[in-house]
Parts: C-alpha cells; sequence; structure tokens
C-alpha cells in the first residue's frame, strides 16, 4: 500500500497534468490514495482562502493608506492654512484614520505572521475574532457615508482648489483611474467580504477542528455588522446607476434622488395610433415613474431625450392585440397614454408603498403681521431632513436646502421658486417659498390634498409632548438610523418618528397599546437599548445613556397599558432638553 508521501507525490503529478503510463494499485491502495487525495485538497483549499484573505488585506491596506495618508492628508494640509473649513475634511473621512491604523499596525502583521507559521498553526478563527471588537469602527463610517458623499460633492462645486487636489490625486498612478467616491466605497464593501470567505472557510473546515468555534464565533458578528454594509451598498450602487441614467438623459431633473429606485430599462416599439408604424424608444422604470424616452443620435453627449414622463400613480395597463405585433399593451397614466409593456408588478408595489411616494401639500398656516416686516428665524439645515413644503427628501444633487428669506423654512428650490420685496431688508426682491409668496403678494393659494396621518410637524409637539428626544432606531433586519421620537400630549399612546426634529412629515408612527416592553441588552444591539414587540412587529431603540432610557421606559410601560402617562419630572425634562439642544447642533 502507498503511503502518505506517494500518495502526494502521485497528486502533484495530477496537478501538473503529467500522464504516469501503467501505474496500478490494489483495491487497498486505490482506497488510501482517495482518501488522501481527498484529505490533501481540503487542506489545499482551506490554505487558498488563507491566502486569499491575506492578499485582499494587503491592497486593503494600501487602499486606506491611500484615503487617509494621501487625499485626507492633502486636504487636511490646505485646510489648515485657510483655504477651507477643517471640519468639512474631517466629515468627509470620519473617523478613516482609525480604520487604517488598526488593518496596517494590527490585523496585517498577525495575518502575515500567521501564514508564516501555518504549516504549524493552520487556523483563522482566532485571528479574525480580533477584528470582532473593532467593527464598531465600521458601523460609524457607513452611518456617515450619505453625508460624506454630500459634503464631497457640495466642496467640489463650491472651491476651486479643493477640486484640484482630488483630481491632481486622482490622476496617479496609485488611484488606478477610480475616483475617490469608488476607494471611500471600499471600507463599506470590506465586512462582507470577510463574511463571504469566512462562510467559505468554515465550509470546508472539518466539524471536529479545534478553530470551528473560533470562526463560527467571528462570523455570528461579523455577518451582523455586514447588513449594514450591504444596505449601504445597495444604496451606493442605485446611486450610481441614477447618476448614470442622469448623464444618459442629458442631465434630466430629478432623476439623482433618494426616493427613486431604479427597476428596469429596455428598447421597445411605439406603435403609432394612425397608422400603427413601429418606432423605436426606450424606456427607464423607477419605483414612482416610467420615462419613455426617443433614441438622441449625438457623439458623447446624452444618449435619449425624455418624451413623457408617466407616474406610477394612477397608471393602468391594459393588453391589446394587433396582426402585425402580437404581444402588445396599452399604458395609460394621468398624463399620456402609450402603446408599451406591461408594469403592473412596479404598480402594486408602488401602492403598497403609497405613503413613501405620494406628495402630499401643506395647507397655509396662521401667519402674523410681521410677515416680510422682520427677519425670520431661520431654520437650522440639519433639523430637517425633508422640503417643509412639499414634503420631498433633501438631496446633494438636485434637491438642496433653500431658507425662505419671509418665514425662515428650509425648502427645495421647487417650493422656493419666487421672489417678494420684504420690508425687513430695505424693501430687496428675496426668495420665499410658495406660501409666503402668496400671502405677500396677495394671490390664492391652490387648495391642497387632504393631509395624511403622518403629515404632522414634529415642532408642534415640541411644547406640549410627554417625552421627545433623539434615540437610535431599527426595525427588524434594518440598519439602526437616527430618529426623532416624540410621544404627544393629545396622543400620548402613540410614538412618532422623525427624521430630524423639524420635519413637516413623520416617518412612521407606533400605537404603543398592546405592546411588550423588553430592556434587556442583547450582544449584537448598542448599550441602553430596549424593544418594543407586537406579534411579527419588533422594534429596537437605544439611547445615549442608561439614565436616558429608563426615563423613556418609564413613560412607554404606562402607554402599553391604555393608560395616559406623566410627564418625567422637571429635573429630567431639563435634562433631556439639554441633551436634545446638543444634539441638534
Amino acid at each position: 500500500p502507498l503511503g502518505p508521501a506517494e500518495c502526494s507525490a502521485v497528486y502533484q503529478l495530477c496537478l501538473g497534468h503529467v500522464y504516469v503510463p501503467r501505474l496500478h494499485f490494489s483495491k487497498s491502495s486505490h482506497s488510501q490514495l482517495k482518501y488522501h487525495l481527498f484529505q490533501e485538497t481540503k487542506e489545499q483549499k482551506l490554505y487558498k482562502i488563507a491566502t486569499e484573505l491575506l492578499m485582499t488585506e494587503r491592497a486593503y491596506v494600501n487602499r486606506l493608506k491611500l484615503l487617509d495618508e494621501v487625499f485626507c492628508g492633502n486636504l487636511m494640509e490646505e485646510a489648515l492654512k485657510g483655504t477651507f473649513p477643517v471640519d468639512v475634511v474631517k466629515n468627509i473621512f470620519s473617523n478613516i484614520s482609525s480604520i487604517n491604523t488598526f488593518h496596517s499596525q494590527f490585523l496585517l502583521p498577525d495575518l502575515e505572521k500567521r501564514m508564516g507559521e501555518w504549516e504549524s498553526t493552520p487556523r483563522l478563527g482566532d485571528i479574525l475574532q480580533k477584528l470582532t471588537p473593532f467593527l464598531k469602527m465600521y458601523a460609524e463610517y457607513i452611518k456617515n457615508f450619505d453625508k460624506a458623499m454630500d459634503l464631497l460633492k457640495q466642496w467640489t462645486d463650491r472651491s476651486p482648489q479643493f477640486k484640484a487636489i482630488i483630481h491632481e490625486i486622482q490622476s496617479q498612478e496609485a488611484c488606478g483611474c477610480l475616483t475617490l467616491q469608488h476607494h471611500m466605497l471600499e471600507p463599506v464593501q470590506r465586512v462582507p467580504r470577510y463574511e463571504m470567505l469566512l462562510k467559505d472557510y468554515l465550509k470546508k473546515l472539518p466539524q471536529e477542528d479545534p478553530d470551528r468555534r473560533d470562526a463560527e464565533k467571528s462570523l455570528d458578528i461579523i455577518a451582523m455588522a455586514a447588513t449594514h454594509s450591504n444596505s449601504a451598498i445597495r444604496k451606493s450602487e442605485n446611486l450610481k446607476k441614477l447618476l448614470e441614467i442622469y448623464e444618459m438623459l442629458g442631465e434630466e431633473e430629478d432623476i439623482v434622488n433618494a426616493a427613486n429606485e431604479f427597476i428596469k430599462e429596455g428598447h421597445i416599439l411605439k406603435l403609432a395610433a394612425r397608422n400603427t408604424s413601429a418606432m423605436e424608444r426606450y424606456l427607464f422604470l423607477f419605483n414612482n415613474m416610467l420615462l419613455y424616452c426617443v433614441p438622441k443620435f449625438s457623439l458623447g453627449g446624452p444618449k435619449y431625450t425624455v418624451r413623457t414622463r408617466i407616474g406610477i400613480d394612477g397608471m393602468k395597463v391594459l393588453g391589446t392585440t394587433n396582426e402585425d405585433y402580437p404581444h402588445t399593451f396599452q399604458v395609460s397614466g394621468k398624463e399620456r397614454t402609450l402603446e408599451l409593456q406591461a408594469f403592473k408588478e412596479t404598480i402594486e408595489i408602488f401602492h403598497q408603498k403609497n405613503e413613501t411616494f405620494k406628495l402630499a401639500s401643506k395647507d397655509v398656516e396662521e401667519v402674523s403681521v410681521s410677515l416680510g416686516k422682520r427677519a425670520p428665524r431661520w431654520i437650522r439645515d440639519n433639523e430637517v431632513t425633508m422640503c417643509m413644503k412639499c414634503k420631498e427628501p433633501f438631496n446633494a444633487l438636485t434637491r438642496r436646502r433653500h431658507h425662505c428669506r419671509a418665514c425662515g423654512y428650509v425648502v427645495c428650490w421647487k417650493c422656493s421658486d419666487n421672489k417678494v420685496a420684504l420690508e425687513y431688508d430695505n424693501n430687496k426682491m428675496n426668495k420665499v417659498c410658495k406660501d409666503c409668496y402668496s400671502i405677500l403678494t396677495g394671490e390664492e393659494k391652490a387648495e391642497g390634498k387632504k393631509k395624511g396621518i403622518l403629515e404632522i410637524e414634529a415642532a408642534q409637539f415640541c411644547g406640549s409632548s410627554i417625552m421627545c428626544g433623539f434615540l437610535q432606531h431599527c426595525e427588524k433586519n434594518k440598519p439602526w438610523g437616527k430618529v426623532w421620537c416624540v410621544i404627544p400630549e393629545k396622543e400620548a399612546l402613540v410614538l412618532y418618528l422623525y427624521g430630524a426634529p423639524q420635519d413637516v412629515k413623520a416617518q412612521s408612527s407606533i400605537p404603543l397599546l398592546g405592546y411588550s416592553v423588553e430592556d434587556s441588552v442583547r450582544a449584537a444591539d448598542p448599550p441602553a437599548s430596549f424593544r418594543l414587540s407586537q406579534s411579527k412587529s419588533v422594534h429596537s431603540f437605544a439611547a445615549e445613556s442608561d439614565e436616558l432610557k429608563q426615563r423613556w421606559l418609564r413613560v412607554i410601560r404606562v402607554a402599553v397599558t391604555g393608560e395616559v402617562p406623566e410627564r418625567p419630572q422637571p429635573s429630567d425634562a431639563t435634562d433631556s432638553a439639554h441633551e436634545t439642544s446638543s444634539d441638534s447642533a
């Protein structure tokens, strides 16, 4: 019978595709050879995974150094000269320096040392377990990612020096012809990469292997962190696709919008109504609209011109018959009717999520006679996440924040596209919102739609709430996010969730009656967390401190029983107000 050494030699010959003539094995030798080949193949696969982890980690550390030491370093050096604010650079790159330090000085050296002694210590689980306590750094980076992209776009447009430094670095060979935005996406994508490699490693690892326990423990924690990264990746991929379409359509407005979700695109034939001749057209389908486009024959410019927009709201689809074209459908919307392809599934999704995509205009409130005579108190930019008039969410490209010079509200460009003379500013023409324009000019405002149940301004509750303040919130398996929570006096059994303290529409509401409250902190949850659960509905919250958590619990535990809770003690309310004001500043 062949020993392990002989089996290994034969295996190496097989790997080299060397034909060995007249090589015969007895039945027992064949079984032994098969066993040794199987064992060696499995070990080699484990080694291959470990090698891939090391090689990708080296490449990742190089990318982190590029972000931290080159991009961030050069921009910070220029910022210290006063060219642009230092805080801008800090907010763009967040905690990239800490992530770089950990990987370059700790994780990578540990991996290199382990691979050097792999024959005597073939294991990865204990190494990757050292990574898990530092995953909080990634949570901070991912949470800041959208804000970083907004700031990067804003200051690239605003500052020529800022733009020049970035373009100069991007032209270097080390950047690999990729933009700063692509490099900044690397930390977001890294955690899911660890998860994938660990899953593959565990598949090949024998059940009795001493490294299995450490590897499984590492995978549990890394997989949970990867859900946050995957959410950010999906958002960034959708954003990249929207940017591509934005360029293809010649910078068509409102394409790059956080509320837009790309679904499908493709060529189609449009049948003329009179002579049924077929004309080539192109469609872009989003969650809230269908763009009907005409191909444009131009070199280097936009590829298509938008001929018609059909909103999903009110869209109907009807199958039709045509002898020349058997597969025809008629799509009719409020705007126009076209014989196109059916989009029933998207229409159903739209109606299921109707509250997310429908616009609702705000009724005009009572305005004091001093409107336009006194300078208003401006609502801070960070106190709102949506236009205070049309309720559309803000973004960095097409829907930026503007202030109405009459009432101080934060509105989008569409809702501030009016000018009127203001008395407090020596009757100079100033940008005002559509409501203030109607009042100041005496024009009648068109009657708006009836308000939805969530269209209540958060500011209305500030002086008459039992409890309000910022909490971290997570529903089911969605990522954690910061929300402004309010339990109003008038609706003491309902918890309203807003994006910011001055938002004019709540993200959601939770009728507290009947919910069960759990205050134990699970391993994967942030400190000072608690949960509200009812049937399949589970909402997790986390406060800034355990003391603040207890205040919320005292109020919520009363509300879930159907009784009206009391306000916190004056000292508690004062402390909570201090925390809230510093948080929103």
